[in-house]
């Protein structure tokens, strides 16, 4: 019996296990930034400290581009050796940070053309964009011909827009190392450095970073206090994890690992029409008032005044995800005819946009659209002035004014 006893306890912590750990399968098409110091191995022996696992390849040549890799016999047959949960993208460190002319030919085709590639193998996996950072003291080779990425800032910011683009046009996520990078950069003025002899290469600090940072990206899963540090010291490691978390975690949306969105948009006082996401087999909506829909763009008019939390829920072949936004409805009895009084200049805008309205105004609101709350501005009385929006990625977003007549919303695009 105690034989049996002992057996059964066995069995139970196996299967606990079994089931609690997660392997992720996970292909790496980039270069030396990938190889160097064998970024996929650190990621594996993060996961392999939390009882996970990451099986996976890589075709890494030295100085490769995306171009290249779209034609070579190599990385295109390892796509198609199995079905990968994610396969990681990596540019040529210098190519996505140049001109958006030059980006537009040299780049963006072949980020597309490898990711069909990809879903053609399997519609389920996903493209992950590996967002690499800018050299140490920005591109000198290339300076003179794009000034803007003379400077580590400049490159950083063009490698940022870049990805960013890659990913939104390809409908994939972007593993944000670079924001991580930029961020270590900025906390300690470099005495972490992250960067080999060569100003462009990591280091081993930079290549645990970025491991913490895929980790976090691929097993949606926290590197905070993970036991593997490297060979780092304890602290060290630990702040390389806190940031690589905080990066990720922060801006899912940005990166686009949110999977379930929805745009919303107000059609009277507290009725909203809702855009669920694309290429969905379900989608559920409770509209935080007691009432539900499962039709793909609802039309909902809640019952008051005040703050609703929305959830969306989403199926497809692949995934199930779901998203909780926060949606003021006003039923103040604003006059639609007030909207001739809020103007938005220029629309699209890239720097700044001007706004103007004759009704006081209490607080103005920059909202995505998801309905996240970007920036929020108070203290007017009346408005006819400049707000900064050089900050934003580019997209669609609203202005939201709270005034003496009510909420007033408008649409803008920031180039």
């Amino acid at each position: 019996i105690i034989m049996k006893q002992i057996f059964f306890i066995i069995l139970v912590i196996w299967f606990y296990n079994v089931k609690s750990q997660t392997n992720k399968k996970v292909l790496f098409l980039g270069n030396s930034y990938t190889y160097v110091n064998d970024l996929p191995l650190i990621i594996d022996s993060l996961a392999n400290a939390e009882g996970n696992d990451l099986i996976y390849d890589q075709n890494t040549p030295s100085g490769y581009t995306l171009e290249e890799h779209s034609t070579n016999s190599t990385s295109l047959a390892k796509i198609a050796s199995q079905n990968w949960d994610f396969v990681v993208i990596q540019e040529q460190s210098q190519r996505p940070a140049f001109s958006p002319s030059q980006v537009t030919t040299e780049v963006y085709p072949y980020a597309e053309i490898l990711n069909d590639s990809v879903i053609s193998n399997d519609s389920c996996s996903e493209t992950l964009f590996f967002m690499t950072w800018g050299r140490q003291n920005g591109d000198q080779t290339n300076c003179q011909y794009y000034p803007p990425i003379c400077t580590y800032e400049g490159m950083q910011q063009g490698l940022r827009n870049s990805y960013l683009e890659m990913g939104i046009n390809n409908n994939a996520s972007v593993s944000p190392v670079g924001m991580a990078w930029k961020k270590v950069r900025e906390l300690t003025n470099d005495t972490i450095n992250l960067y080999s002899s060569d100003e462009s290469h990591p280091s081993i600090y930079g290549s645990y970073l970025a491991a913490c940072v895929f980790y976090a990206s691929i097993f949606d899963k926290s590197p905070i206090g993970n036991s593997y540090h490297f060979n780092l010291p304890n602290q060290t490691a630990l702040f390389l994890q806190t940031i690589a978390n905080d990066v990720v975690f922060d801006s899912t949306y940005v990166w686009n690992f949110q999977k379930a969105k929805f745009g919303y948009k107000l059609i009277n006082n507290n009725t909203f029409l809702f855009t669920g996401t694309k290429n969905t087999l379900s989608d559920y909506w409770d509209f935080g008032d007691g009432t539900n829909s499962t039709t793909h763009d609802p039309t909902h008019t809640f019952p008051g005044s005040g703050n609703y939390q929305v959830k969306h829920i989403i199926q497809n072949n692949c995934i199930t995800d779901t998203i909780i936004t926060q949606i003021y409805s006003s039923v103040t009895g604003l006059n639609n005819n007030n909207l001739n009084n809020f103007a938005i200049y220029p629309n699209p805008a890239n720097i700044y946009v001007q706004i103007k309205s004759n009704l006081k105004v209490k607080s103005i609101g920059i909202y995505d659209i998801y309905g996240r709350n970007i920036k929020i501005l108070s203290g007017f009385k009346c408005i006819s002035g400049l707000i900064n929006i050089k900050f934003l990625p580019k997209g669609i977003y609203f202005i939201k004014l709270k005034t003496n007549q009510g909420i007033l919303v408008k649409k803008f695009i920031k180039q």
